[in-house]
């Protein structure tokens, strides 16, 4: 990223954060977002999930639908994503509308996930109260030899969502705290670029 010359679009730019951020080893997951939701009172809450995809429509994390989350999705559809990298001294912000992916894209994703993963989508009524541990244990048991040498079907009630790219804001830490930024807001098929006071 040239924050002197910046590119008209942030979708590569952003893009090459990614495989950057992938890249370099000795950190936590480089695609863990902190995903910003309001709730019915619209107090915020934060969480952490994973980027999937990115491209031009958005950035895509899967869920449970009837998670906190989800319902905050659909009562408030604008969330915002960050990822912050400290080791490149960069944080990368996303801000838009949340939308279910289609169930072709959930299903593919469903069937790359690792088996204890998928028995886990079934298992776990998220966010919902546990009365203890060991009914978790029991209830992912129970499906484990209910799927036992079969392929496990996706939950009805778990996809993907895509956040679509209505604001892009690129932070990079400078000496002096003399940070650079730049603010990209979708402008029709363009977008409107702003740099940023630290």
């Amino acid at each position: 990223m040239d924050f002197q010359s910046p590119p008209s679009s942030p979708i590569d730019a952003a893009r090459s954060w990614f495989y950057e951020a992938v890249a370099s080893r000795g950190r936590p997951n480089p695609l863990a977002a902190a995903l910003s939701t309001l709730d019915e009172a619209r107090r915020p809450w934060s969480r952490m999930v994973l980027l999937k995809q990115f491209d031009a429509q958005g950035a895509v994390f899967f869920t449970n639908y009837k998670s906190d989350k989800a319902l905050e999705i659909a009562r408030c559809g604008t969330v915002s994503l960050l990822w912050h990298w400290d080791d490149l001294q960069r944080q990368l912000g996303i801000q838009g509308l949340a939308s279910p992916t289609s169930d072709e894209e959930s299903d593919a994703y469903f069937a790359t996930r690792p088996r204890e993963s998928q028995i886990g989508a079934w298992a776990s009524d998220q966010s919902r109260p546990l009365v203890d541990r060991d009914a978790l244990i029991a209830r992912a048991a129970e499906l484990a030899a209910k799927w036992e040498g079969k392929e496990i079907p996706r939950p009805p009630h778990w996809g993907g969502y895509r956040v679509s790219l209505d604001r892009v804001e690129f932070w990079c830490g400078r000496d002096g705290r003399l940070h650079d930024r730049l603010r990209y807001v979708a402008d029709g098929d363009g977008w409107q670029v702003s740099r940023l006071q630290p």
